[in-house]
């Protein structure tokens, strides 16, 4: 089964996102081709080793894209999509290789408000021209996408996102992108779509907006999905702080199951570079100035330990 599936880059893989590869007998499927680090984060720039990750997941998406089919746009945040206008940190248009734009587009409706989320989705557009397809409740071969879902909560501030349902032959797998677990409609619709292994983002505990009220519906909704699956692997806005690991053991000894992230489904060792940022300063300096030469392209990675990430 792990074959089939590959998660390139999530927080226990040391970058915002949540990009995957799926591989069927027919397809080969990029799901989230983007990469973010936290610009700030306990007031620190992004440390060059969770940089040098960054670099290590934008490779391997371009390397993905060489050989896929099918691209898929959950919806247009910044860690989950390639932009016309990129930071240093993120995966930029440009660089994808020439094939991209012949690929099948699958994404989310363009129906944010103006402003630079609906900008991102039109840039996407303009870029894949007749090969964007808005696929929300769409089924083509083995994918069969959901109607938009909460970004979280309902009527939540951050919009909808869509998620993807890939026939493997052999099994199910589901890409429930930042759905949080809050919203128990987009639980049963997981289930019903008779899921073997998720991959979903858990919900944001470094959050200290998120209400008691909120985390419980989160760890009972988790509860559902593990006794409704054979494998539940939950990352992303969970696993930016060190709560996320705690979370996910006390749900693998609730549960009786094994709740894995995503480095632990990749056999890696999980590197919470975001959550670790002030530690890693501590421990491996950042001379004056390395950003701003970073940037220039006059700072490298390689000195700050890139071989060990």
């Amino acid at each position: 089964m792990n074959e089939s599936i590959e998660i390139i880059g999530t927080e226990s893989l040391g970058v915002r996102g949540l990009s995957c590869f799926i591989t069927t007998k027919n397809r080969k499927i990029l799901i989230d081709p983007g990469v973010a680090l936290g610009y700030i984060r306990h007031a620190l720039l992004p440390h060059p080793i969770q940089v040098a990750a960054g670099e290590r997941v934008r490779r391997r998406i371009i390397e993905n894209l060489v050989e896929a089919t099918d691209v898929v746009f959950s919806h247009f945040h910044g860690d989950h999509i390639p932009f016309k206008e990129a930071n240093c940190y993120q995966l930029a248009l440009q660089d994808l290789p020439e094939n991209v734009q012949k690929l099948r587009c699958w994404s989310k409706s363009i129906d944010s408000p103006p402003g630079k989320i609906e900008r991102r989705g039109q840039d996407l557009q303009f870029f894949f021209g007749k090969n964007f397809h808005v696929a929300e409740s769409l089924t083509d071969g083995p994918l069969t996408f959901s109607q938009a879902v909460p970004h979280g909560v309902e009527k939540s501030k951050q919009g909808r996102v869509m998620m993807t349902r890939i026939d493997l032959g052999h099994s199910v797998f589901v890409h429930g992108s930042d759905i949080q677990l809050l919203d128990p409609d987009t639980i049963d619709c997981i289930i019903g779509w008779q899921a073997d292994v998720i991959l979903a983002a858990g919900p944001p505990l470094y959050l200290e907006k998120l209400s008691g009220e909120l985390r419980q519906v989160a760890w009972r909704n988790a509860l559902h999905l593990a006794k409704n699956s054979k494998m539940l692997i939950l990352d992303h806005h969970l696993m930016r702080d060190q709560q996320g690991p705690q979370w996910l053991e006390a749900l693998s000894a609730k549960t009786g199951k094994h709740i894995y992230c995503a480095a632990d489904f990749m056999g890696k060792k999980p590197q919470l570079l975001e959550a670790d940022r002030t530690q890693l300063y501590e421990t491996f300096p950042v001379r004056p100035h390395w950003h701003e030469e970073y940037e220039r392209g006059r700072a490298y990675t390689n000195s700050y330990l890139a071989e060990n990430v």
